[in-house]
């Protein structure tokens, strides 16, 4: 299950077109390698009545959004926002502990 070089896989984040055009940006949920298909939490689109919903789509809709290092506070808050508006206990916790390490580090430096 190749998607331009990236397998995908749970978890991940994609980017896609649906078949009626509209943009989206979410993680999928579920995986099925059989019928290349999987389901994906809509997170942001142009269509907004879709965000939030989970969604089937086609392997080849959704592109794998590569992942970038966190390289400051800001990032990791917006992310510690986006942890908590998907319900993402994990990602909260392991952000939040990321946060609390660049605290002690500054204050340490002080």
């Amino acid at each position: 299950m190749s998607n331009q070089h990236s397998i995908l896989k749970t978890g991940d984040w994609i980017k896609g077109k649906l078949l009626s055009g509209e943009l989206v940006i979410g993680y999928i949920e579920n995986l099925d390698i059989q019928s290349q298909t999987l389901k994906a939490k809509v997170v942001t689109s142009d269509n907004k009545t879709i965000e939030g919903k989970s969604l089937p789509l086609l392997n080849r809709q959704v592109t794998k959004i590569p992942s970038t290092p966190v390289k400051n506070k800001e990032q990791i808050q917006f992310l510690i926002d986006l942890a908590l508006a998907t319900g993402d206990q994990e990602w909260f916790l392991e952000l939040t502990a990321k946060l609390n390490s660049m605290r002690e580090l500054a204050e340490g430096i002080k």
